[in-house]
């Protein structure tokens, strides 16, 4: 399984510090790969390091907003000195606001994207320019199947992840002649401590997630895992430009009555 083996290979995860991110940088590390952390939380950066490093993985954690360009930049450059060269970058930070579109304020909408969209742009182009010198790397945005599809409520989000989606693709035209892969993670519902609220028989919510899924479930963190694992390795070497859906089916399917077994 050479293909897959990521020994030697360096990851930065932006906002790796719990749920969706840390799974995919456990799957990396699982694999070989060396992680660099990012978050803006000082306290959530301590505790998932203390945690990778239980587990025996490398790892080193940077505080810095992605948003700030300069302060991104010369945190990049940190890294290129502390620990070295970025092969891999998993631009996993984000935040989403739930609000109706006539009420929300513009300037959260605004701070949506930026976190979103233009935070994923300004990594891309940092780690791009040394990922050109070097020869090649990859390049993971984790997308959303909001990138295919609206929904109440969401508005700022979907159009962030719309926008991450075309970003992914265009990226991906310009690079790919660098032997940069850029691709995407679209992840479906997954069960983290942000929707263990709602994940309870009987709450409307929960029921209409597992009536519109095929796989009848939640995913669980550790489902990224092995699409990360992909998308960073020689594996997908010819891939560019995509976005795996991993959602347990719902983007295949218009669903099911609600009666229906």
């Amino acid at each position: 399984m050479n293909l897959f083996n990521l020994k030697g290979k360096r990851a930065l995860v932006t906002g790796g510090t719990h749920g969706l991110g840390m799974a995919m940088a456990e799957g990396l590390a699982d694999a070989g790969a060396e992680l660099v952390i990012s978050s803006t939380t000082p306290e959530k950066l301590e505790n998932a390091l203390n945690h990778y490093k239980s587990k025996g993985y490398v790892a080193n954690g940077y505080l810095f907003d992605i948003t700030d360009e300069n302060k991104a930049a010369e945190k990049v450059q940190e890294i290129y000195k502390n620990q070295g060269h970025i092969d891999i970058l998993v631009n996993n930070a984000g935040i989403i606001k739930r609000e109706a579109a006539l009420d929300m304020n513009v300037a959260d909408f605004r701070r949506v994207i930026d976190v979103d969209l233009v935070g994923a742009f300004i990594m891309s182009q940092l780690v791009a320019k040394n990922m050109i010198e070097r020869g090649g790397g990859k390049i993971i945005n984790i997308c959303s199947m909001m990138s295919e599809l609206g929904r109440n409520s969401v508005t700022a989000y979907a159009a962030a992840k719309g926008g991450l989606k075309m970003l992914t693709q265009n990226l991906a035209t310009e690079w790919a002649k660098h032997n940069i892969q850029v691709n995407g993670i679209g992840p479906g519902y997954f069960a983290t401590s942000q929707t263990e609220p709602i994940r309870v028989d009987g709450h409307p919510f929960n029921d209409f997630i597992i009536n519109r899924t095929p796989a009848a479930r939640w995913g669980n963190p550790e489902d990224l895992a092995g699409t990360a694992v992909f998308l960073a390795s020689g594996a997908s070497n010819f891939v560019n430009g995509q976005v795996i859906y991993v959602d347990g089916g719902i983007l295949a399917t218009i669903g099911k009555p609600i009666n229906e077994k």
